[in-house]
């Protein structure tokens, strides 16, 4: 089964961030009518700031006009994630393990698809919640978001 454009993009763009010793933190893209957005949220433990971005923002454009996986014209956005960033892999789970996450499963539970709690533990397996009390255990299959909240 082909990857998405999403996904081809984060391999693309994953191990040049790596190379400039950044983490990506999320990947969007959206396309319109003739054109694309591709947003970019970065981060590395001394923080981004906005020279981090231009910096970023110059290399994966100059990859991208190489590899041209992106059929039309896109505009390239980089961000820092923000207070509220997306969790996206087992490491961003593990390096916020006691704060508060909210997450949206990809499909209901038992009628709930929604859960905010404490991060309790991430495993390969997946992670588990501490929500109204109780453990709440999900696989990283069952994730559709997952994101820090307050």
């Amino acid at each position: 089964m082909p990857a998405t454009l999403r996904e081809r993009l984060i391999a693309l763009i994953e191990p040049l961030l790596g190379r400039l010793g950044y983490e990506l933190v999320e990947l969007e893209q959206t396309s319109g009518h003739g054109s694309a957005l591709v947003r970019l949220f970065i981060d590395r433990p001394e923080g981004v700031g906005l020279t981090d971005c231009e910096q970023v923002s110059r290399e994966v454009s100059a990859l991208l006009d190489v590899e041209d996986p992106i059929p039309t014209a896109y505009s390239l956005e980089v961000s820092s994630p923000g207070f509220d960033r997306v969790l996206r892999t087992q490491a961003h789970f593990a390096r916020f393990l006691g704060s508060r996450v909210h997450v949206e499963l990809a499909a209901p539970r038992e009628g709930r698809r929604r859960y905010t709690g404490t991060l309790l533990s991430a495993d390969d397996a997946g992670i588990a919640l501490e929500v109204d009390g109780q453990r709440v255990p999900m696989s990283f299959a069952e994730i559709g978001k997952a994101r820090l909240t307050g």
